[in-house]
């Protein structure tokens, strides 16, 4: 196993009717930044129940923070933050809007352009120098309210950037499954797919020796397989509501990646076709993952065979199980609602991989994966597998 270090100081507060306790979580005398997405927390009633909980507290409310939040919108926000001196902010939303607050809460003291964070990849590791902020989860998918990392897009040059660092996690994160029931049917498939293949990141690389973390990361799959279409089908049932949630957090916490080696290539081609295209994020993994596993098959092909052993149940050599646990893959994918080729989504996409190689090489990224042996060659090739 590899060397590590784990840190994760974030209060997760999860179950029915735990919005109540903000009071007792946000900073007495805190004058708190209310940021959230499109709306929808008014219909389902959170922001009535969030606000109830803070009853007391002065609040400035900031809305409209996009799914795949732009560095413009969230600008504005910071702006709100210096003119009003706000010192905690309140992120009610899915993944989006905490990664949105993430980038808020490192922007505001930062000594220079902030833009730098997102094209420079600073890691914000200093707390005095961010503003605290804490979560209330509206959305499984990403894992954000228990992380320190989160993407934001920057509209202008349509680049979708990761950032992250130590001081940016959660004060804490209130999750309650219920808050799934008025989710509509996409955003639920999108979650579990999202999740699912967080965990392939951190899982599907190479044999080692962090025999818990694969055991880990196949119960969490082992979950979404099991959970993930009835969750859809039925998100008021709260057994399988609990879940999901709890895997999806699970899924990007930190604690499977600790000592085994990483991916994450899928992700970063993934990022590009969202901020070209606007596919949702989910949608994007979809496409590319399983392209991304056959052109680096003899490198991946046995923890592919793992994998399908002991999430599908095949059997044969290593090649017949490898390529099949794909497959079903694939298969579960289309369960969950996903199409998985580009040219389900986009008329014209003959010009993506080029587009992509050119941002890449422009990046410095020459060698992505638990290998680093994910060459421009290799995104060529993988995004024109998946057209």
């Amino acid at each position: 196993m590899l060397n590590f270090q784990y840190y994760n100081p974030t209060n997760y507060v999860f179950g029915k009717g735990q919005i109540e306790q903000l009071t007792k979580l946000v900073p007495a005398g805190a004058k708190i930044l209310l940021a959230y997405g499109g709306g929808s927390i008014f219909k389902n009633g959170i922001h009535k129940q969030v606000t109830d909980a803070l009853e007391g507290f002065e609040i400035i409310e900031f809305g409209g923070i996009e799914p795949n939040p732009h560095y413009e919108t969230l600008m504005k926000a910071v702006a709100v933050i210096k003119e009003q001196n706000i010192d905690f902010i309140l992120a009610v939303g899915g993944g989006s809007v905490i990664d949105g607050v993430k980038f808020i809460s490192g922007a505001v003291h930062y000594d220079g352009d902030p833009a730098e964070i997102l094209r420079k990849r600073i890691l914000i590791t200093d707390t005095t120098k961010v503003i605290p902020f804490g979560t209330v989860l509206t959305l499984p998918a990403t894992g954000s309210e228990m992380n320190s990392g989160a993407v934001v897009t920057i509209a202008e040059t349509q680049e979708k950037l990761a950032f992250g660092g130590s001081a940016l996690f959660p004060k804490f994160s209130i999750c309650d499954p219920t808050v799934i029931e008025s989710l509509p049917k996409r955003q639920l498939e999108n979650g579990v797919v999202d999740a699912y293949t967080h965990v392939l990141e951190q899982y599907l690389t190479y044999p080692h020796e962090g025999y818990l973390q694969d055991r880990i990361s196949e119960g969490i799959l082992q979950t979404l397989i099991e959970v993930g279409p009835k969750v859809v089908a039925d998100p008021k049932d709260y057994a399988l509501a609990s879940n999901f949630m709890w895997s999806c957090t699970m899924a990007l916490n930190g604690l499977i990646q600790k000592g085994v080696p990483n991916d994450w290539a899928t992700h970063m081609i993934g990022h590009e076709l969202t901020a070209m295209y606007g596919i949702d994020h989910a949608r994007t993994l979809a496409i590319v993952g399983p392209n991304l596993y056959q052109a680096l098959f003899e490198t991946k092909k046995e923890k592919l065979a793992q994998y399908g052993r002991r999430i599908f149940n095949l059997t044969g050599t290593d090649d017949a199980v490898a390529q099949e646990a794909i497959a079903h893959t694939v298969q579960f994918f289309h369960t969950m609602g996903m199409d998985t080729k580009l040219s389900d989504y986009v008329k014209d996409y003959d010009n993506t991989a080029a587009i992509i190689v050119k941002r890449f090489e422009e990046r410095g990224w020459l060698g992505l994966g638990e290998r680093q042996n994910v060459t421009l060659d290799k995104v060529k090739e993988i995004v024109e597998k998946s057209y």
